[in-house]
């Protein structure tokens, strides 16, 4: 028997302050198989919610839900990357696009939002960190040609104009071929 009806659920998640009143929601949330990512998105940006708790619902979520964990994990990467850089510098927002990418491999997308993280005067994240990454998704992605510009682009922000050259080299041969 549901304890809360859609719309308690949905205030719950966006404004209240008390953690056990937003797990009460979420469990009542998860037990009648509410699946709508646009719900638990209320509960991601809650400001009250510290980045560990966004971690424990967002996880669990994934886990219930597996066939919403990308958009999950994608959701909370924006939220991380918007709301908490200045506190982790963008560990948990990488960590989420690579929890992302894990659950759809060929999609461009968790790599060319984490390569957005970067700040190069602060070297947030970490550049080695984020060009391994990205390199990694060069042999899963549909869409090659967009990724290897953003490394190329990375890369030339870094003044590593060699590195740049080459991976531009590589996405424009790739156009000639696909044309």
């Amino acid at each position: 028997m549901p304890k809360f009806s859609l719309e308690e659920i949905r205030t719950r998640f966006s404004t209240s302050k008390d953690f056990n009143d937003i797990f009460d929601a979420f469990e009542d949330a998860l037990d009648q198989r509410m699946h709508d990512v646009e719900l638990y998105r209320l509960l991601f940006w809650n400001a009250s919610l510290r980045p560990d708790e966004i971690c424990l619902f967002g996880e669990k979520l994934a886990k219930e839900f597996p066939d919403i964990a990308y958009e999950t994990y994608m959701w909370m990467a924006n939220v991380f990357e918007a709301t908490y850089s200045t506190y982790d510098n963008f560990e948990l927002a990488i960590r989420y696009y690579r929890k992302s990418a894990e659950q759809r491999p060929s999609e461009v997308q968790p790599y060319l939002n984490a390569a957005d993280c970067y700040e190069p005067d602060l070297n947030i994240p970490p550049f080695e960190t984020l060009i391994v990454f990205l390199k990694k998704g060069i042999g899963c992605v549909l869409d090659k040609k967009t990724l290897l510009h953003r490394l190329s682009y990375l890369y030339q922000m870094r003044g590593e104009q060699k590195q740049a050259d080459y991976y531009r080299n590589i996405a424009d041969d790739l156009g000639r071929f696909q044309n």
